[in-house]
């Protein structure tokens, strides 16, 4: 039995790489695992090599200290991987297949895995609803920032790539399909982006970029990217988005300078909880901003996407409301001009294959778009510090050294 190497979650600020544990059929007790999922016996599951594991916008909300999350934490929910064993119960995916993994864990048996909202899975988490690898109340799944990472209900789960050397070619593009580039999509397609859409999204991290690259996908005329991180900005402008600079002033004026109208058909938030405020007030957090403008700039009976991340808990919030999830949106504001929103989990499985089709046959260079950086899994601490500070690039961990010598 081989070893294992995973990125930890130490406290605020810090995470390091630790000899973990190979992965088993049997969901073990550790940091972060409810206690009704201890023992938990995984003959459904499969254990993968990991190709290609991303760090993510949302893995920093846990390791700045705003969540709830304890030391000791496996991180990691954007996985791809190839079949290394598969348990008793697994009986169509194989051995040496080649494989991305939706961020949800989802059952497939549920009502609403059944009615394809794999982001509130009903049996895989004890807490609540939903669920994903590495994260916290998410029911204490394994993080998949390894060498090696397990998943369950293998069969229903695993998204096989159809030709593994054409996969190893597009590597990068297809490790963006465990979740920024579904989750940018659903954010798009929630909003209601189509052919000659004029689009809002706020933020030009990761997800805010798959956003942009989603839209133009859905035949968006104009996509506006609004973000404070110049580095982010021209990044956003390479493939051909509009910016605004939000520490200059409120978007709708600067998104009238270029429509002649100070509103948009439709907005994202590729944000979340941890949002600044625009012009003067752009170094202060202002929880509820970016849902605010998004209300401000969308058109009466447009629509809002909401895959930037909210939670429950944020012991390192502003005030004490927001501490415990309550924002001051101006609700007032969304219902006068009958605005409809989607908030929650991407439903990766809804949109991943699709999206690999996409990838498999040049529709799209989302790893450009994203600007994509391969390091070694040791660099993880490393990565987390330079994504912190607002580098513009979406660091992809290589455990196996397999990226640098893909096609």
């Amino acid at each position: 039995m081989p070893g294992n190497k995973a990125v930890v979650y130490e406290g605020p600020g810090k995470v390091e790489v630790h000899e973990t544990d190979y992965p088993e059929f049997e969901l073990k007790d550790g940091p972060g695992v409810n206690q009704a999922n201890v023992g938990r016996k995984l003959p459904h599951a499969a254990i993968l090599k990991t190709v290609a594991t991303n760090i993510c916008g949302s893995d920093q909300h846990m390791v700045r200290g705003r969540t709830t999350a304890p030391p000791g934490l496996v991180l990691g929910h954007e996985i791809t991987g190839e079949v290394v064993e598969t348990g008793p119960d697994v009986e169509f995916i194989k051995t040496g297949d080649l494989v991305s993994v939706p961020f949800n864990i989802s059952c497939g048996r549920c009502r609403n895995c059944k009615e394809r909202k794999t982001g509130v899975c009903e049996n895989v988490n004890p807490d609540r609803p939903g669920s994903a690898y590495g994260y916290v109340d998410m029911g204490g799944w394994v993080g998949g920032q390894a060498e090696y990472a397990l998943v369950p209900y293998a069969d229903w789960n695993l998204l096989k790539f159809p030709d593994k050397d054409q996969a190893m070619a597009k590597i990068l593009d297809l490790a963006m399909l465990a979740d920024i580039f579904p989750t940018g999509f659903h954010g798009c397609v929630s909003a209601g982006v189509g052919p000659g859409s004029t689009v809002y999204i706020a933020g030009a991290g990761p997800v805010g970029l798959a956003a942009a690259a989603s839209a133009f996908l859905l035949g968006a005329a104009v996509v506006f990217v609004g973000d404070l991180n110049k580095e982010r900005l021209d990044q956003a402008r390479s493939f051909g988005c509009e910016t605004i600079d939000v520490s200059a002033g409120e978007p709708k004026d600067q998104i009238e300078q270029i429509l002649g109208a100070p509103e948009v058909d439709c907005a994202v938030d590729a944000v979340g909880f941890e949002a600044r405020g625009h012009g003067r007030e752009s170094e202060e957090e202002h929880p509820a901003t970016v849902l605010n403008t998004l209300m401000d700039v969308t058109r009466a009976g447009g629509a809002l996407g909401i895959p930037g991340l909210y939670v429950t808990g944020d012991p390192g919030a502003a005030d004490e409301a927001a501490k415990h999830g309550s924002l001051s949106i101006k609700i007032g504001l969304g219902w006068a001009k009958s605005h409809s929103f989607v908030t929650g989990q991407c439903p990766v499985m809804r949109y991943n294959r699709e999206l690999m089709m996409a990838i498999l046959h040049d529709r799209v260079q989302i790893a450009k778009a994203v600007n994509a950086t391969p390091i070694s899994l040791d660099q993880a601490p490393q990565g987390y510090h330079e994504f912190d500070e607002g580098a513009a690039r979406k660091y992809v961990l290589d455990p196996h050294n397999m990226l640098s010598t893909a096609a």
